[in-house]
């Protein structure tokens, strides 16, 4: 049996996120440059995007390009951008009901891919399936610290008691406030870290990490980690007894 079949569609996680992790070894191991990885992970998001919307997801968000990542070969950072501009096919999200976001600093991005992407957003902002977000040029540390900054001048203005900054205020702030945290983290590719990605929202996140690298993870893969989400019990600090 397929775990796709074994899947509770009853049971669907609302929000996951994914380490898209293993693009460059894939290559490596087929004896391409690490370029080539970077196209075939581009036809897996599309693969993953199609079929999470198929299944219920609500949100989908990709960690495509960290902060990081700006200091890999210039020719490699180039090709990623000429690659994000050529991958982003709005008839899929049409087809799909699927809108589209981008969190991170994107003005660091280039002035073309900038317009491509606000041309998605703005194309797919009436569809109301599942939301995919591709986190580019992001960090997390960046994105706490952006948001600490922007309660400290609500708090300076005198908008903002700082005895009345809760949770919540932080979650507000942060660039990921019209969407829910993850309830499944996956990282694939063998590697076991979080990598500076949703660190505040994945503080009750369910952890999957696979050896599989990203071009080859199709949508089986997808339905095996939730498979194995859906066999765990999410106490948020209670015992099973008050759950």
């Amino acid at each position: 049996m397929s775990y796709r079949d074994q899947i509770d569609k009853n049971r669907i996680p609302a929000h996951i996120a994914i380490i898209m992790d293993g693009n460059g070894r894939w290559a490596k191991a087929r004896g391409h440059a690490r370029t080539f990885g970077h196209q075939a992970g581009a036809e897996t998001v599309h693969v993953i995007t199609e079929e999470a919307a198929r299944l219920g997801v609500k949100f989908l968000t990709l960690y495509t390009f960290s902060t990081e990542n700006w200091n890999r070969p210039a020719d490699e950072v180039a090709a990623l951008m000429s690659l994000l501009m050529d991958s982003i096919e709005e008839e899929t999200f049409m087809k799909n009901n699927v809108s589209f976001r981008v969190i991170g600093e994107t003005d660091k991005l280039p002035e073309d891919v900038r317009e491509r992407l606000e041309q998605c957003i703005r194309r797919t902002g009436c569809n109301t399936g599942m939301c995919l977000t591709l986190a580019l040029s992001y960090s997390s540390k960046w994105e706490i610290t952006e948001a600490v900054r922007r309660i400290a001048r609500e708090a300076v203005e005198g908008k903002l008691k700082p005895e009345d900054i809760t949770d919540k205020t932080i979650d507000a702030h942060l660039c990921t406030s019209y969407m829910p945290d993850p309830d499944l983290l996956i990282r694939t590719g063998g590697e076991v870290r979080l990598s500076n990605y949703l660190l505040w929202q994945c503080a009750y996140s369910e952890l999957y990490f696979c050896s599989t690298f990203w071009p080859d993870f199709n949508e089986e893969e997808l339905c095996k980690a939730i498979c194995d989400y859906q066999k765990r019990e999410r106490r948020y600090g209670k015992t099973s007894e008050q759950i």
